[in-house]
């Protein structure tokens, strides 16, 4: 999850899934030109920094599906369709598949009922290790389907921590983020005691997110390649922490993106790093 990132799949938004903002849980209306101009925005500076951005149509009136991290986890031996745990985005792997197709990236395997995953759940620590957070979006059937669906990775579960309970969404990538084999950034305070443990085990160092920037997405950012990130604009202390770490930072604009809680990593599917 840290190579220089070569090849990212995207959804841009669409003036008509606007209407599902409040289905769909969002803080508030994001306005329509706003939503777009940030977007577009966001895409240039992937672009700028060397990644091919392959645009999908995912599902028509579904403003959660901006979020493309969430349906499939890219693998080296092609995509897994997961079964989000929202009721509202299980037609999303479906509809991102023509985009897989289209990339080249074959389907590995695909979550069926009752298997529950969502992609913000899932983190590549290195090649042959899967972090997985059991969450109330994933489930055990879908961590047990995950095993069978990889066989040569080694697919470690960790309990999330309940917070405000199954209403809001709190994923793994919500509090841990890695930027190189060896550093992340993180919410300490809500990791699971045992990952803390392996990660300190695998040498990797946590910059850690205050207490203030961790409802602003400090956590969520995106690595565009070792020790480079990019994320969400407002949360100074974790960017100033993370550059006294060595990682170059880039922001961008997510006052309408973010709306739907959603970060730099939620909006992004990467398919080829390195």
């Amino acid at each position: 999850m840290t190579g220089r990132l070569r090849r990212v799949l995207v959804r841009p938004p669409s003036p008509e899934d606007i209407p599902s903002w409040r289905a769909l849980g969002w803080r508030s209306e994001p306005d329509a030109a706003g939503l777009a101009a940030e977007h577009e925005a966001f895409c240039a500076l992937l672009e700028d920094a060397g990644a091919e951005v392959v645009r999908a149509e995912g599902e028509p009136g579904n403003l959660d599906s901006i979020y493309v991290f969430d349906p499939a986890l890219v693998t080296g031996g092609g995509a897994v369709l997961l079964r989000p745990g929202k009721p509202e985005r299980r037609r999303e792997p479906e509809a991102l598949e023509p985009a897989f197709t289209t990339a080249g990236v074959p389907i590995a395997a695909r979550l069926a009922d009752p298997e529950l995953a969502d992609g913000g759940d899932t983190l590549w620590l290195d090649e042959q290790t899967l972090l997985v957070g059991r969450s109330y979006r994933t489930n055990d059937a879908a961590i047990d389907a995950l095993r069978r669906a990889l066989p040569g990775v080694d697919v470690l579960a960790f309990d999330l921590p309940h917070l405000r309970g199954p209403g809001e969404v709190l994923h793994l990538l919500s509090l841990l983020s890695p930027l190189d084999r060896d550093l992340a950034v993180a919410y300490v305070p809500l990791l699971p005691a045992r990952l803390v443990e392996l990660l300190s085990r695998r040498g990797v160092r946590l910059v850690e997110v205050p207490d203030e920037e961790f409802e602003t997405m400090g956590p969520n950012v995106l690595a565009l390649a070792p020790r480079a990130g990019l994320a969400v604009a407002g949360n100074d202390v974790t960017r100033q922490r993370l550059e006294r770490a060595g990682v170059e930072m880039l922001v961008y604009d997510g006052v309408q993106l973010s709306k739907g809680d959603g970060g730099p990593t939620c909006l992004t599917c990467p398919l080829l790093r390195g």
